[in-house]
């Protein structure tokens, strides 16, 4: 692993006054020599001339947001993030790098959750370099790194959850929050490596795949409706034995066991009944 370190630059615009003398004074001495006919300045002009243009390689650009990072011979010899004009060793080789917050969005994958049900799923990561040499020298090319292993980590994510549970199970579609945070900390240990921090991670796109979609739905609705009548059924239980006591203790009523299960019935049927129901008044005594 690489450590980045701070590489020994100044700034260029001193530098720039500088080689501009070299220079001038150079040609000065060059066309003096020429005029004078005298060889004694013709060689040190010359080599002020060529020391000049030299030292004008030196200069490199560092604009907001980005880093250079220089070479010597292969060696590294630190990173620049200073902006502006910077002058360092014109033998150095500066290679730029970005260190902008980018977003990676991914396509949608067709995976299997852990029920090995086939779904479709997409993610947005958004993240930044922060080592300028592990993601230049620890990858081959770190905009295909972050690319290829989220993707990895969404297939990672996708297969270890299933897409829809219980309360007490976590699930992709259920525990958003769980989810994502997951997905984040599983995309930086594998992004570690090529310098690069994971400032948020989230699922953009989560679906049953096509060709199960219809039967999918038709489980949640089926579900749905057994959740809702399972309530109506407590609801109604707890009114009918709410009737019955409050009858009992104001003693308007005494009911055998027959009536009592009788009415019981009526009760809930008219409770859980999907329509409203229709009564039938008796006029005559309660037990006809």
């Amino acid at each position: 692993m690489h450590t980045e370190k701070k590489a020994q630059t100044v700034s260029g615009w001193g530098m720039l006054f500088l080689v501009i003398a070299v220079l001038a004074v150079g040609i000065f001495m060059i066309v003096s020599s020429i005029v004078r006919a005298d060889v004694v300045i013709l060689i040190p002009g010359i080599v002020m001339l060529i020391g000049g243009l030299i030292l004008l390689g030196g200069f490199f650009i560092i604009n907001p947001n980005e880093a250079g990072v220089l070479l010597l011979a292969g060696s590294y010899r630190g990173s620049c993030r200073e902006n502006g004009l910077r002058f360092a060793n014109p033998f150095y080789k500066t290679m730029k790098i970005s260190l902008r917050t980018r977003n990676f969005n991914s396509d949608r994958l067709k995976v299997n959750d852990l029920a090995g049900n086939p779904i479709e799923i997409a993610v947005v990561v958004v993240w930044k370099i922060t080592n300028t040499v592990e993601a230049l020298f620890e990858v081959d090319d770190y905009l295909d790194f972050v690319h290829t292993q989220s993707e990895s980590a969404v297939r990672s994510l996708a297969s270890a959850y299933p897409y829809d549970g219980n309360d007490e199970e976590l699930s992709l579609r259920g525990a958003t929050e769980e989810i994502n945070h997951h997905l984040q900390k599983e995309v930086q240990e594998r992004l570690d490596k090529a310098g690069v921090d994971i400032l948020e991670a989230r699922i953009s796109h989560l679906a049953y795949a096509p060709e199960i979609a219809g039967a999918m739905l038709q489980r949640q609705q089926a579900s749905a409706v057994v959740a809702a009548r399972q309530k109506i059924v407590e609801g109604a239980v707890g009114m009918v034995e709410m009737a019955l006591e409050l009858l009992g203790e104001k003693d308007m009523v005494h009911f055998d066991e027959d009536k009592k299960a009788t009415m019981v019935s009526n009760l809930l049927v008219v409770l859980c009944s999907e329509h409203a129901a229709q009564p039938v008044v008796n006029t005559g005594s309660l037990y006809q």
